[in-house]
């Protein structure tokens, strides 16, 4: 029987829950931990980021608004799926560089990390809300609302890292823009593929690949985007992309050294919520 041809994997964007190649028609090589050729991702633009924002923003509204359980359940379902490409997340891992028994921990772990955040998705407000103790005939109560669309500059570690960034900003009702790991995206793409294919809606997640020092500074810069995450942003852009954020006033959460593998805590969560204070005047 002859040889078959190799069926290579195009790896694309990931925007309002379709695959659309970058709109400038480029990629760039992929290359496992010795340099040796895997794939060609698509490099996304300046365009790119900005229909990613008009994706994120389309799909705040109904996503803010459902349930705390139901955004849980759907959490959980992305943990289902995870788990059920397992091998695939493996193997993937394993060409950035990874042994075998090294991947396995960390896709375990970063199932468990969607799990994590599934069970905070109704407790979240009950933690940080607050009924608060005020003088004369009134209810006082302090409840946390989601910020809105929120960038990311996703960091280096492409599995456990990612979900580390990504889960605790949209458990809670916002929405995302994430700029991929650039020397290893595959796991991040195919993440994107097991989002499409939960229950997750369109525009919730949406995933650029490219040059994060050409992408960024634009997600920065952009005036509907509410707040930034620069956990994987090089050290020496940090300063450049904070002073393009604040033309808006977004919130900025800086790069701090994190152990992706350590516990997550709840601060990445609450980095992303505002607080609504609302007087309630008590019935005679």
């Amino acid at each position: 029987m002859p040889d078959r041809l190799a069926v290579r994997k195009t790896y694309k964007l990931y925007i309002g829950g379709a695959f659309p190649r970058s709109e400038s028609g480029r990629s760039y090589p992929v290359t496992d931990s010795k340099g040796r050729f895997l794939a060609n991702a698509s490099q996304a633009s300046r365009k790119d980021a900005r229909d990613a924002v008009v994706a994120a923003r389309k799909a705040f509204p109904g996503w803010s608004g459902r349930t705390a359980y139901n955004r849980g359940q759907i959490l959980y379902r992305i943990a289902e799926m995870l788990e059920g490409r397992r091998d695939q997340f493996v193997d993937e891992l394993r060409q950035a560089g990874a042994s075998k028994g090294a991947a396995g921990t960390e896709v375990d772990a970063a199932v468990d990390r969607w799990v994590w955040y599934a069970g905070w998705a109704d407790k979240l407000d009950a933690v940080a809300g607050a009924a608060n103790p005020v003088s004369g005939p009134f209810f006082n109560f302090s409840t946390p609302e989601p910020t809105g669309v929120v960038a990311v500059v996703a960091p280096d570690s492409p599995l456990l890292g990612l979900v580390s960034v990504l889960a605790p900003v949209v458990v809670s009702g916002n929405t995302a823009v994430v700029v991929a790991s650039e020397p290893a995206p595959l796991p991040s793409v195919t993440l994107a593929e097991v989002l499409a294919t939960s229950d997750l809606p369109g525009g919730v997640v949406n995933l650029l690949t490219g040059r994060r020092t050409e992408i960024a500074p634009w997600l920065a810069a952009h005036m509907d985007v509410n707040a930034l995450d620069l956990a994987g942003a090089l050290p020496e852009h940090v300063r450049e992309l904070e002073d393009k954020a604040a033309g808006n006033l977004k919130r900025v959460l800086r790069p701090a050294g994190d152990d992706w593998a350590g516990e997550p805590g709840t601060a990445r969560m609450t980095a992303f919520l505002e607080t609504k204070t609302v007087w309630h005047p008590v019935g005679v």
